[in-house]
C-alpha cells in the first residue's frame, strides 16, 4: 500500500527528497544527486511522488515507471 508521499524538488545537479506519511507526518529529507535519486527511487517501496511542473518532470516521472 502507498502510505508514503515523496516530494521532489528537482535541480540541476542536487534534489531535495521530503518524504512523510499521507498523514503528514514527517518520515525524512534527504539531499541526493541524480544518481543516487535513481537508486533510492528503485529500492524505496511503492510511494506516490510529487514533483514540480518543470521541463525534466516529465522524463523523471517517466524514469520513476520503471
Amino acid at each position: 500500500m502507498k502510505d508514503t508521499m515523496i516530494g521532489v524538488d528537482l535541480a540541476k545537479s542536487v534534489f531535495q527528497l521530503h518524504g512523510a506519511s499521507m498523514a503528514g507526518h514527517l518520515k525524512f529529507r534527504r539531499k541526493v544527486t541524480r544518481i543516487q535519486f535513481r537508486q533510492f527511487m528503485s529500492k524505496h517501496e511503492p510511494a506516490v511522488v510529487v514533483m514540480e511542473a518543470c521541463g525534466s518532470a516529465s522524463n523523471w516521472a517517466r524514469e520513476m515507471i520503471k
